[in-house]
């Protein structure tokens, strides 16, 4: 093994506190290698590209897809190695120090630290569980909005009760000609001011659970719904129907690694520390007081990890990187930019 083949900082996962945490590390000048188990970068994120996201500091909002387009470009500012297509299962540590991630390819891959930012790990939909939903997936039952004009004119059902039923409820109320929001409990799992704006604009049936679909063999043309509460069963005329049942991850192996874990993810420090020194962590997967779930508070942790992972392969370096503004890694980029 040469020391070429070593990495400064690996980091596992490709959601925005991976890609962050590949553009922090390259700022503060670590060679840097970014391994996503999928075939894009993105992580959860694609679950909801076509959704608006309003909540990101300083950005208008935005289609989720536009968010992972800049995320990515900025990602590859500093040209960091980036391996797709690959789970890591494993680490082991070398008598040298450095650490040996083993993949379920058979490939292993060499770092000085490691930063485990894995996400709600490789989602899975909760698909309806009725006997014929199968029949209809290739026509109008979905499980993901990728194309809002494609409702349009049209007369859309939605079951769910979370952020992505209410969101998608609010996207289609000014594209279908009619929305209908079933869910099975009288209260929402979603932003309150976006609750209270659906009930405005679309019809709300509580606490309702969809249980028969009638069609052609083809397509759905009616939903039959029953109140949970009272057993009372309405059937409703549909165009298309959109399950929101929330998703299953199934975590990737690395985070059952010897690492801490509670309550189905890492535990970690304010540092991003995890309990195996050079091993750090950023995002969905870790938890610790006073930890934010937003895209925003992945950043915070991704910068935090960087700067912890930058420590402990070189102590004697600076606890931060200068901001953009004065940092000289970015004059020749400014000067590209104003030429450009």
């Amino acid at each position: 093994m040469h020391d070429q083949d070593i990495f400064d900082v690996t980091i596992i996962g490709g959601g925005p506190a991976g890609m962050y945490a590949a553009f922090y590390a390259g700022m503060r000048e670590m060679k840097v290698k970014l391994i996503e188990g999928k075939h894009q970068l993105g992580g959860f994120l694609h679950t909801y590209s076509d959704k608006t996201i309003w909540d990101v500091g300083g950005l208008p909002p935005m289609k989720c897809a536009k968010l992972i387009d800049w995320l990515v470009q900025q990602a590859g500012t500093f040209e960091p190695t980036v391996v797709f297509n690959q789970s890591v299962d494993a680490l082991t540590r070398l008598d040298n120090g450095v650490i040996a991630l083993h993949t379920a390819t058979g490939e292993t891959h060499h770092t000085r630290s490691v930063i485990v930012a894995i996400g709600r790990g490789i989602a899975e939909v909760q698909k309806l569980e009725l006997d014929s939903a199968h029949d209809f997936e290739r026509s109008n039952l979905h499980y993901t909005v990728q194309n809002l004009n494609y409702f349009a004119g049209k007369n859309v059902l939605i079951s769910g009760g979370g952020n992505t039923a209410v969101d998608w409820a609010l996207e289609l109320a000014d594209v279908a000609h009619t929305v209908t929001v079933v869910h099975r409990q009288e209260a929402f799992r979603a932003m309150e001011h976006n609750v209270k704006q659906m009930k405005k604009k679309v019809k709300v049936l509580t606490p309702f659970q969809v249980e028969r679909l009638y069609g052609n063999g083809e397509r759905i043309d009616q939903v039959a719904i029953c109140n949970k509460a009272t057993g009372e069963n309405i059937r409703l005329e549909v165009d298309e129907v959109i399950i929101s049942h929330g998703y299953t991850s199934q975590t990737s192996n690395i985070a059952r690694c010897g690492l801490v874990m509670n309550e189905g993810v890492i535990s970690m420090n304010h540092l991003g520390e995890t309990n195996i020194s050079g091993v750090f962590t950023a995002g969905d997967c870790a938890n610790r007081e006073g930890k934010v779930r937003l895209i925003a508070g992945a950043f915070n942790d991704a910068i935090v990890a960087v700067n912890s992972a930058k420590i402990y392969v070189e102590p004697t370096a600076d606890e931060m990187a200068y901001v953009s503004s004065h940092n000289e890694l970015f004059r020749e980029k400014n000067r590209d930019l104003k030429n450009g």
